[in-house]
C-alpha cells in the first residue's frame, strides 16, 4: 500500500528487536522539528503496520510511548493526532551560531527589517493612513461575473501557461485606457503586465542595476518600499531633495544611472513636478544616458485642472520606464500592475517576468481585460474621484478651521492624500504615536526620507476616512499639538 508519510521511515530488518525503538525515535524526531506538524491525523495503527511490513502491536506500543511522552493526543472514536509541542522545540539547533548562520545570506539580508503586519481595516475611527483605497464601494457582483466568465473561457482553452508579458486582451485593453486617461502612447507589446507595481520595481532591479556601481537617485522624501528593492539588487540610492516644483533636477548627482519620480503626485508631499522640472529632468536622462522611472501611482484622482503630460509622453529619448498599478484605483489585493518600457529594455524585462513566475494569474488578467474594456474602470474611477473630492474638501476645510497655522498643507490637486508640514516644535513622529493612542491613525512623513531632518510633517489618507468623522478628528489632532 502507499507510504502514508511524505518522509521516509526506515526500520532495522524483522527479529533485530529494534524495530519498536526505531519507529518511535523516528516518529518522535518528526514530530519535533516539524515534519509531522500539531493537530495532523496520524495513521490508523492497522494501517501503518501494514505499509511497514511491520506487527500492529509493533505501531501500538510506538503511540503509546509518544502518547505517554505528551507528543501525540488520542481523540475517543476519531484517532490519535499531533500534539502541539511548539514550546519544546529549541529556539536555535544547538549546533548554530547567529552569526555563523547569518552569513549564508547575502549583505543586504543580514539586517533586513520584520515583515510588516497586514493592515487592518475598521481599527481605528479616524483613520488617516497612506496608501489605502477605498474598496467598500467596488462593484464586486460586476468582477464577480466578470471573473466566472474568465473561469468559463480557461475551461474550454484548456491553457497550460500564459504568456511572460501578461494577457494580450490585458495589455490592450491598459494601452487603450491609459492613452485615454494620460495620454500615453504605446502598444500592448511595450507593456509587461506585473503583481502590483512592486514586481514591476522588482524586475526593473533586476535588469539595470549592475551590484556596486549603479547610482539610482531617489526623491527625498520618497517611496521607501522602492528604495529597498534597489538596495537590495545592490543600487548605491542617493537622495535628492524635493520642493513645491518636485524633484530639484540640478541637484542630481553627475554619476546618477537611474531616477525614480512620482512627478503627478509626488510620495509623500503630494507635489506635482513643473513642466520645467520635466523638460529638465528628460534633458538630464537623455544627456548622461541614465533611466528615469516613473510612477504614476494614483493620479487617476484628480480635483481640479488639467494633468500635466505624463514624463513617458514628452520623452523623445527612450529614457522613461512608465509604471501604473490598480493598487489604488481598484484594490490592492487584486495585485495587478504594468509596466511600459523602450524598446531595448522588453526583452529583457519579459525575460526577467519569465524567470520571476513564468507570468501571474490568468483567469484576474481576464477579467480585468473585460472590466477595462466594458468601461467599468471608467466609471468607477469617476464614482471613487466623487467620493474622495468629498472627503478631501472635509479634510481641507477641518485643517483650515482648527489648525491654526500649525499645519502648513503642501500643494496638491490629485492623490489618495494630501500632506502638512509641522513648526519644528512639533515631532511628526511623536504626534504620530500619540495620536494612536486616541484612536486616530496617520503616518509621519520623516519615516519616508532618507535623511530624517528633510521634513518633518505627516501625511493624511483620504482611502479610509469616514467622512462623518474627519471634522472630529483633525480637531482632536490639532488639541495634541498644544499639550
Amino acid at each position: 500500500m502507499d507510504h502514508p508519510f511524505e518522509f521516509p521511515l526506515e526500520l532495522p530488518e524483522r527479529g533485530s528487536r529494534q524495530r519498536l525503538a526505531a519507529l518511535h525515535g523516528q516518529l518522535h524526531a518528526a514530530i519535533l522539528d516539524g515534519r509531522l506538524k500539531a493537530g495532523l491525523r496520524l495513521p490508523a495503527t492497522r494501517a501503518l503496520a501494514d505499509a511497514l511490513g511491520v506487527s500492529r502491536n509493533t505501531v501500538v506500543a510506538a503511540y503509546d510511548l509518544l502518547l505517554s511522552e505528551g507528543y501525540i493526543v488520542a481523540r475517543r472514536g476519531a484517532g490519535n493526532f499531533v500534539a502541539d509541542v511548539a514550546a519544546r522545540r529549541p529556539a536555535v539547533p544547538a549546533h548554530a551560531t547567529p552569526d555563523r548562520d547569518e552569513h549564508r545570506m547575502a549583505p543586504y539580508w543580514r539586517s533586513v527589517n520584520a515583515m510588516p503586519v497586514p493592515m487592518q481595516l475598521g481599527a481605528f475611527p479616524y483613520d488617516f493612513r497612506l496608501g489605502i483605497p477605498d474598496g467598500r464601494p467596488f462593484p464586486y457582483d460586476v468582477w464577480r461575473r466578470l471573473s466566472a466568465r474568465a473561469l468559463r473561457h480557461l475551461s474550454k482553452a484548456a491553457p497550460l501557461y500564459g504568456h511572460p508579458q501578461g494577457s494580450p486582451a490585458l495589455r490592450e485593453a491598459i494601452a487603450s485606457h491609459i492613452s485615454f486617461a494620460r495620454a500615453v502612447a504605446c502598444e500592448p507589446d511595450d507593456m509587461v503586465v506585473t503583481n502590483g507595481a512592486q514586481q514591476a520595481f522588482d524586475l526593473l532591479a533586476r535588469v539595470l542595476v549592475t551590484p556596486g556601481s549603479t547610482v539610482l537617485a531617489v526623491e527625498d522624501p520618497g517611496y521607501p518600499p522602492l528604495q529597498e528593492v534597489f538596495a537590495a539588487a545592490g543600487a548605491r540610492i542617493v537622495g535628492v531633495p524635493v520642493d513645491e516644483e518636485g524633484l530639484t533636477v540640478e541637484k542630481l548627482p553627475d554619476d546618477t544611472s537611474i531616477i525614480y519620480v512620482t512627478p503627478s503626485h509626488q510620495f509623500p508631499l503630494g507635489v506635482v513636478m513643473s513642466p520645467r522640472r520635466r523638460v529638465a529632468l528628460l534633458d538630464f536622462a537623455r544627456s548622461r544616458g541614465a533611466v528615469i522611472i516613473e510612477d504614476d501611482y494614483d493620479s487617476e484622482f484628480r480635483y481640479s485642472g488639467r494633468p500635466l503630460d505624463a514624463l513617458q509622453t514628452l520623452d523623445r529619448g527612450d529614457t522613461v520606464c512608465y509604471i501604473g498599478t490598480f493598487s489604488k484605483c481598484l484594490f490592492p489585493a487584486l495585485r495587478l500592475g504594468y509596466a511600459v518600457v523602450p524598446p531595448w529594455l522588453r526583452a529583457a524585462l519579459a525575460s526577467a517576468k519569465y524567470q520571476s513566475d513564468w507570468h501571474g494569474n490568468v483567469m484576474a488578467q481576464d477579467a480585468l481585460a473585460a472590466f477595462i474594456a466594458e468601461g467599468h474602470l471608467v466609471r468607477h474611477v469617476r464614482h471613487m474621484r466623487k467620493i474622495y473630492a468629498e472627503r478631501r474638501d472635509a479634510l481641507l476645510d477641518a485643517i483650515e478651521r482648527h489648525a491654526h497655522g500649525k499645519l502648513r498643507m503642501w500643494p496638491s490637486d490629485a492623490g489618495l492624500h494630501v500632506a502638512a508640514s509641522l513648526p519644528a516644535a512639533i515631532d511628526a513622529v511623536e504626534l504620530v504615536g500619540r495620536a494612536q493612542k486616541i484612536g486616530i491613525r496617520l503616518d509621519a512623513l520623516n519615516l519616508c526620507a532618507l535623511d530624517p531632518g528633510v521634513v518633518n510633517g505627516i501625511g493624511l489618507g483620504l482611502g479610509m476616512a469616514d467622512v462623518q468623522r474627519i471634522d472630529e478628528g483633525i480637531r482632536r489632532l490639532v488639541e495634541l499639538t498644544d499639550g
